[in-house]
């Protein structure tokens, strides 16, 4: 590790850049030097976007009003899946969610630069998530798009949901953090290098934007994280009004 200047094995968490290469370019004869991610699939699925408060929803609960004897109970319920099960209680005594923000506006802003209406379209996915037995990035779009709550005109099968997310994945992939005010400028600039089961390493580059965008888009899923630690998953009242946040992490499909 020393004689090839290796101090670390981990890049640090604000990085998207795992290792930096100098590539001879035999399309454009340079040689220029690239940032690179590093996925391997040694162990765990790696994630492609880590859960905290920043990357909550925030949704209110309308039509219904709860005593707090009702939000207690529905709070307490502790099932495997618990955070469905305590939408369906909801949902059955006729309450609806309606996203409202996400709970950090850097995170909001961040999705609006690349898209106006990715906040929208990422709660939708978020709540099919969580309100469904669907977990890959993409069954869930398939369903929004189907369902097509923004009311996109598809009468032409445009796929707005499916290309959307795929500029999400694609950003988030090679730069945007949910923490941090994003310019649109690419930390990993080469893309991606995959370690797979039995050592062979694949480059997905992003000359090659097409197979990268479409890598994510068909090997990632969501997965529901800590709910205690990052304070979401349950009920709670302000100035009379009901809220309920839902996270959002993503991570490989081994």
């Amino acid at each position: 590790m020393y004689s090839i200047n290796c101090l670390s094995l981990k890049a640090s968490s604000t990085a998207k850049t795992d290792i930096t290469i100098v590539v001879h370019d035999q399309r454009t004869n340079q040689q220029p030097t690239l940032g690179f991610s590093i996925k391997s699939q040694l162990g765990s699925p790696s994630t492609l976007l880590n859960a905290g408060k920043t990357t909550n929803f925030i949704f209110k609960i309308n039509n219904i009003k709860l005593a707090d004897s009702e939000i207690e109970k529905i709070n307490s319920i502790d099932s495997r899946s618990k955070i469905m099960d305590r939408i369906n209680s909801v949902l059955q005594s006729n309450g609806q969610f309606d996203f409202l923000k996400t709970e950090k506006q850097i995170f909001s802003n961040n999705l609006i630069l690349i898209d106006s209406k990715l906040p929208e379209i990422l709660s939708q996915i978020v709540y099919e998530f969580y309100s469904s037995n669907k977990s890959s990035i993409a069954d869930l779009v398939d369903n929004t798009n189907s369902k097509n709550p923004l009311n996109f005109d598809v009468s032409n099968e445009h796929k707005f949901y499916e290309y959307k997310i795929k500029r999400f994945l694609t950003d988030v992939a090679l730069g945007m953090m949910p923490s941090k005010v994003w310019t649109g400028q690419y930390d990993a600039t080469g893309g991606y290098l995959i370690v797979k089961e039995n050592g062979d390493i694949l480059c997905y580059h992003i000359y090659n934007k097409n197979e990268f965008e479409n890598y994510l888009f068909t090997n990632t899923k969501l997965e529901t994280a800590s709910s205690t630690r990052h304070e979401f998953g349950e009920i709670y009242e302000e100035n009379g009004q009901l809220y309920f946040k839902l996270n959002l992490q993503i991570r490989f499909i081994k």
